[in-house]
């Protein structure tokens, strides 16, 4: 029997995580799967900080189990397609299939089914990306033709030697920022690049 970890996600707290549970037990006893781990995050799946997705991964690092199966793929991962099949192929690698409950076409035990899966999901991903590089390359057009600047905003050096000189004299970055019109991460910045230098000359 192959090891198995399910892989439980819900979006919000206002959601049940539990209800995806008993139809993934079922369908993996059907397919002569042996459970050995469950896995449970509410949160989002846009980015990959979650704690329970971490430890699986972890765990599949180990081999700890062959299989994962989700109640779709969207359970796994919401960061896009090009995350996600690079997802796929990086469990792929560790020698860890993954199945879909809702997604029959998505079970990557089979060879052929794997292939195809990775070829259509390769394909989407890549007309994802275009697409992400079509807006960007519209937003700059944009705005270079209404005129304003692109790239980093010019530091203005007196008013980052106002900034050293107030802070250094025991005012507060907030309030510093405050009278400077300037916010308190770029005088950090500019505190943190001095302290550097500083300590490079000595």
């Amino acid at each position: 029997m192959m090891k198995t970890a399910l892989y439980l996600r819900v979006s919000t707290d206002r959601q049940e995580v539990e209800n995806q549970l008993e139809p993934l037990t079922t369908f993996a006893q059907q397919r002569g799967l042996e459970i050995v781990k469950v896995y449970r995050d509410t949160a989002t799946g846009k980015n990959s900080d979650r704690e329970a997705f971490k430890q699986m991964l972890k765990d599949a690092h180990r081999h700890n189990f062959d299989v994962i199966v989700v109640w779709a793929l969207d359970r796994l991962s919401r960061e896009g397609m090009s995350r996600t099949i690079q997802l796929i192929e990086m469990l792929q690698r560790m020698g860890i299939a993954v199945i879909s409950y809702s997604e029959p076409y998505l079970d990557t035990t089979n060879e052929l089914a794997r292939n195809i899966l990775l070829a259509v999901v390769s394909t989407l991903a890549k007309g994802e990306r275009e697409r992400i590089s079509e807006r960007t390359k519209a937003g700059l057009a944009r705005l270079k033709k209404s005129g304003k600047k692109l790239g980093r905003p010019e530091i203005d050096l007196k008013k980052r030697a106002e900034a050293i000189k107030l802070v250094e004299g025991g005012m507060s970055m907030r309030k510093a920022g405050q009278q400077l019109g300037i916010n308190r991460s770029s005088i950090s910045n500019w505190l943190k690049a001095g302290e550097k230098r500083g300590g490079r000359n000595g």
